[in-house]
């Protein structure tokens, strides 16, 4: 948090640490930890089982694709968060709005252009996913900053608790597709000559969180003793409103749960068994209540893995190209070793894996630990690298 006096005689690098949320950074870290995991599984250990496939995966396979659920809605509701803070330090409201266009459009090409190539190896077809709606995020966040804030907070309301009310569109059509785009299971899009478009990440439910995040960011700059009530008093709101809608099937979710002949863990698998894509209702009211409470929670964190976490929470963008380059990279390596040729088991159907292919959790679980710990000397260079510069290029990267 901004501090109101910063001593001449401290440091460059005591200044860009004092000017930062401690909670933020320690949360957003540990997302950032939780979705490599997933990245993992997807490289390293796919399943011919869904994860989410209760009647079938274990518990332990659906765990390891449940827990990196928290990563998007978090990121992108921080994400939020961070813009506001970022205005607090700008003198003109028209200078934040340029940094959000160019920034937001920046990382919508780094998604279609870098990203997609460090997925697939190429360009079978243009994946959509998370980077992309942070960047038209930003871009529309551009315009609505200019609102009132309490026009905001009405506005992420009714996308977040609202858009559940609207119908699927099948097919999608050159005539439905900018609906589709603001709002929609995932789809693909034939645009020829371009390869074909997957949109796993629809606009519209996303704004609604990246809104939310900036609603309360004024929050982050209230005094401690006040801050943490407000985000966990939040927090339980919302998780209380999870279990009184997903108990009662009523509204909120696309799938409703129900009671499993495996037995009870797999009921409470059931319940616990929310749409991502696009985030529903009582998707973002589990995944931002237990972000609330864990902001609540980290501002007084000193441990030395909160300050770990702190670290990857610093440097978010360039954690996230360089841990999906370290996994793509590292998977390229090890099916080329191990089944004489490159296999890309996130983007290969399954009748074309290699016949001596088996999935291991373990070794999803170990190689994640491996890519952790590779990645932290890098982030810890990078992070004081950006304490220590002004250049303007950094606010990109």
């Amino acid at each position: 948090m901004l501090q109101s006096v910063v001593p001449a005689q401290v440091s460059a690098s005591d200044r860009v640490m004092s000017s930062r949320v401690q909670a933020v950074d320690v949360v957003r870290g540990l997302v950032m930890v939780i979705m490599a995991l997933d990245h993992i599984r997807e490289f390293w250990s796919p399943t011919t089982v869904r994860p989410e496939d209760v009647t079938q995966a274990s518990a332990l396979l659906f765990f390891t694709r449940w827990m990196p659920h928290f990563c998007a809605p978090t990121f992108v509701f921080l994400s939020g968060v961070s813009i506001w803070l970022y205005q607090q330090k700008q003198a003109k409201r028209p200078v934040v709005s340029r940094f959000l266009i160019t920034r937001g459009l920046w990382l919508v090409v780094l998604e279609l252009v870098v990203i997609n190539f460090i997925l697939q190896w190429g360009y079978n077809l243009l994946l959509l996913q998370v980077i992309w709606v942070i960047g038209w995020g930003m871009v529309l966040l551009a315009a609505l900053i200019w609102l009132p804030r309490a026009v905001l907070a009405v506005l992420a309301v009714v996308i977040v608790a609202g858009h559940n009310l609207l119908p699927v569109i099948q097919p999608v059509t050159a005539a439905n597709l900018g609906w589709a785009l603001l709002h929609n299971t995932p789809f693909v899009v034939p645009i020829a000559p371009l390869p074909p478009f997957l949109v796993a990440y629809s606009i519209g439910p996303w704004l609604g969180v990246m809104l939310a995040g900036y609603v309360i960011g004024p929050w982050f700059q209230l005094p401690l003793l006040q801050r943490k009530p407000l985000l966990r008093r939040a927090g339980v709101a919302l998780l209380v409103g999870f279990v009184a809608l997903r108990a009662t099937n009523w509204y909120g979710d696309l799938v409703p749960w129900s009671v499993q002949p495996r037995g009870l863990l797999y009921s409470v698998l059931s319940f616990l068994n929310i749409t991502k894509y696009p985030p529903s209702l009582l998707f973002l009211c589990l995944t931002l209540g237990v972000a609330l409470l864990l902001l609540s929670a980290a501002e007084t964190a000193t441990s030395r893995p909160s300050q770990w976490l702190r670290t990857f929470g610093q440097v978010p963008f360039f954690y996230y190209i360089l841990h999906l380059l370290l996994i793509s990279a590292s998977a390229w390596v090890w099916t080329r070793l191990a089944f004489g040729r490159p296999v890309n088991f996130s983007f290969l159907e399954v009748k074309n894996w290699p016949a001596a292919y088996h999935s291991s959790l373990l070794r999803a679980y170990v190689v994640w630990v491996g890519v952790v710990v590779t990645l932290y000397f890098p982030c810890r260079w990078y992070q004081r690298f950006k304490q220590q510069h002004s250049y303007w290029w950094l606010s990109y990267l």
